[in-house]
């Protein structure tokens, strides 16, 4: 037992192991890149967010792909920023000859273009630095050797349908299986090297000017970071946290992938290794909320229609995950040949969780749309057919178990979290007919939604711990219950909802940090295993500023910033005694939490009540 300790702390903790927080992130809202801080980039999938990667090395070995730009001698130090309000990447490297940066970014796709790209510009700084580019291009995740063609353009890697095609004035030649160029940049000098990916079966795309994009990618991230609406004294965080939300959500088909990376682990033991480059219904809603809050309507519209084509059909086939353009399936498989991050297996791809039946999405999606209309997005028809459709699925089948906001892969439940959604897909039902003139039944969803509420505050409530708890018949409490207040459910000031806050803080928080329940590793050491969540402790945020324990939030909310990575990335945990991050990254879910607390705090200020961006939907 003692060795095998031993081996977990060394996760984070020995010089040799990788760290998430080490990443740094690109994309172009097709698909995303991930970058160390020696500008390698061991992360990469085209064309889409959920392609085989053609650069798996974060999941293994460099043998599984990478594709690195550095120094060629000693490095004295290096840093990374990215530069001003925008996706660009900057890194830095010092050496004993002078200074040079890697320019990291990827221009957008033209609508109706299949060209997707990658550029990388070296550009000198001081002195004169000897520089050398690496690239070794596996596809289907790091298992396939592609074909290299070397030409009067570039280099070329083909492999079945997927083709690469690499280009630059710097003189570039083949050994063996990589991709190998040695160059030399003065200050004021500057060598593009541009990644294009295309069907093998076509012709490659003509190289475009990465000096000439650089600008243009530039111009446009500034311009829309340029029209967010927030508190400057929260501005840098969000700011960030909304780049990494627009990134994350695709140009094309409005879908929003959770995160850009899968198998990142959840747990020191590595087992809870997920895919989440997909579509999750409820991280998309809350999405949803972080944007319309900060003045971007254009992303809401695209997702409502997104929503509107995979919801099409029977409500009753609604899926908790969907591929981005809304794929039905996305089925899981391992793959035997990565070693996984620091050696945690399985690798996953896909995600099984699709076929499960999370009856709390309905009362997400209704919240989001409910949300949306109080913004002032122009109404549509069709979506409240879909809505009536879905509050009549939930009349329905609101008493059935499922498998809950956490999608636990045992028995189905009567998770209270769900019952409580159950109850906000009635209430935003109502609130259409009542505040927007909508067509409903309402008198019976009035009745309905009395039921569901009284049924929650009978089964749901154990009055021997005197709390409300993970699931009917249970004494486990589940960090979701934070979310009671802040959908209106019940005000924050009702004694049921102090002693449920309390017991989570006292049962599931270590120095600030909220677990989302007790599984059976944390029976005798809660940091055991999964790190804390931290879109739960930005939920805390939310209800003690809605308690008016301001001084209490915002100490918490300075602590959750200060574990944001030095480019200001969260991934979906943090570990607060290895004190590193776990899961995947960027996470979606992590960064609306960050822009949703912060929106909050800006409206208690203003002594605007209640404060949360979910609270006020009950209105």
């Amino acid at each position: 037992m003692h060795e095998d300790n031993c081996v977990r702390r060394s996760f984070c903790m020995e010089a040799a192991a990788k760290r998430i927080e080490d990443y740094g992130f690109i994309g172009n809202m097709r698909t995303a890149a991930l970058i160390d801080r020696d500008a390698a980039i061991e992360w990469l999938c085209m064309p889409r967010f959920d392609s085989d990667a053609c650069c798996a090395a974060l999941l293994g070995e460099r043998s599984n792909g990478y594709w690195q730009i550095a120094p060629r001698g000693q490095v004295i130090s290096r840093s990374r920023r990215y530069r001003g309000e925008t996706l660009v990447l900057e890194t830095l490297f010092e050496t004993d000859s002078g200074c040079a940066a890697v320019i990291d970014f990827m221009p957008l796709s033209r609508e109706g273009e299949a060209r997707v790209e990658l550029m990388r510009i070296v550009e000198g700084r001081e002195g004169r630095v000897d520089m050398e580019c690496n690239a070794l291009f596996r596809f289907d995740y790091g298992d396939v050797t592609p074909l290299l063609r070397e030409d009067r353009h570039g280099v070329s890697a083909i492999a079945g349908a997927d083709a690469l095609r690499l280009c630059s004035p710097a003189s570039m030649r083949c050994d063996e299986d990589t991709v190998h160029a040695t160059f030399n940049v003065a200050a004021g000098e500057r060598v593009p090297f541009t990644l294009t990916w295309h069907a093998s079966f076509q012709p490659a795309p003509e190289p475009r000017d990465a000096l000439l994009l650089l600008g243009e990618v530039e111009r446009w991230w500034s311009e829309w970071s340029g029209r967010c609406e927030v508190d400057e004294a929260f501005r840098e965080p969000v700011v960030r946290s909304l780049i990494t939300l627009k990134a994350l959500t695709d140009d094309q088909t409005g879908g929003m992938v959770a995160a850009a990376s899968c198998s990142l682990p959840e747990s020191i033991d590595g087992e809870l290794n997920w895919d989440y480059r997909y579509a999750w219904l409820r991280d998309s809603t809350f999405t949803l909320y972080a944007l319309l809050t900060c003045g971007y309507r254009d992303e809401a519209c695209a997702w409502r229609q997104w929503l509107l084509r995979v919801a099409a059909g029977e409500p009753g086939k609604l899926q908790p995950i969907y591929g981005i353009a809304g794929e039905r399936r996305v089925d899981e498989r391992t793959l035997d040949w990565l070693a996984g991050f620091n050696g945690c297996r399985p690798v996953r791809i896909g995600n099984g969780a699709y076929r499960q039946l999370q009856l709390d999405m309905h009362g997400e999606v209704m919240d989001g749309l409910h949300v949306s209309r109080m913004e002032g997005v122009e109404p549509d028809a069709d979506l409240w057919r879909v809505q009536y459709r879905l509050a009549k699925y939930v009349e329905a089948h609101w008493q059935q178990p499922g498998a809950g906001l956490w999608e636990l892969r045992g028995p189905q439940r009567h998770y209270t979290h769900s019952k409580v959604m159950s109850w906000v897909a009635i209430d935003r039902a109502i609130k259409g007919v009542e505040n927007f003139g909508l067509e409903g039944e309402l008198e019976p969803w009035k009745r309905l939604r009395q039921r569901i509420h009284d049924d929650v505050c009978t089964h749901g409530f154990n009055r021997a711990r005197n709390s409300f708890v993970q699931h009917y018949d249970s004494d486990e409490l589940d960090a979701s219950l934070l979310l009671m207040p802040l959908v209106g459910f019940l005000p924050a000031s009702d004694p049921r909802i102090e002693a449920t806050v309390e017991a989570i803080q006292r049962e599931l928080m270590h120095d600030g940090f909220i677990y989302r329940f007790v599984s059976d590793a944390k029976r005798h050491d809660l940091t055991e295993g999964e790190g804390a969540f931290l879109v739960c402790c930005f939920w805390l945020v939310d209800v003690l500023l809605l308690q008016q324990r301001r001084d209490e939030a915002r100490a918490l909310f300075d602590k959750l910033l200060s574990v944001r990575n030095d480019l200001g990335l969260l991934s979906e945990e943090y570990h607060p005694v290895q004190r590193c991050l776990l899961g995947n990254f960027p996470q979606a879910f992590s960064h609306v939490g960050l822009v949703n607390s912060a929106h909050n705090f800006s409206d208690a200020s203003r002594g605007h009540k209640p404060p949360p961006a979910r609270a006020r939907q009950s209105n």
